[in-house]
């Protein structure tokens, strides 16, 4: 008797005709989310998903690093797309820089976290 591998069904491979990914995240994809990650110990991390394709993401974080003195970088998703990740606590810091900068309106920036 051989014994079979199991088998991993992920959930929206059981739903996937019900869901278009490429719609339903475009949606979605208008508002610009600023999250907290905890990593460990008193470490955190900032994470900038949803911003226009059309925005220089490499300047954008290069001036973040510059004026709130941090480390960064962009990570690539294929869904979420670029993704801007800084060190320490900068959500506010990321709100004011956007609205000061009239990169983004206030009722289009989420902010997550603690």
């Amino acid at each position: 008797m051989t014994l079979k591998k199991p088998i991993l069904i992920l959930a929206n491979e059981l739903n996937s005709h019900l869901i278009k990914p490429e719609k339903d995240f475009k949606k979605h994809n208008e508002v610009c989310h600023i999250r907290l990650q905890q990593r460990n110990g008193r470490k955190s991390l900032t994470t900038i998903q949803g911003l226009n394709e059309k925005l220089d993401i490499e300047k954008i974080t290069k001036t973040l690093k510059k004026d709130f003195c941090c480390n960064g970088c962009i990570t690539e998703d294929p869904m979420l797309g670029k993704i801007i990740q800084l060190q320490g606590d900068q959500r506010e810091n990321v709100m004011k820089f956007f609205l000061e900068e009239s990169i983004l309106l206030k009722k289009k920036v989420k902010i997550h976290g603690i």
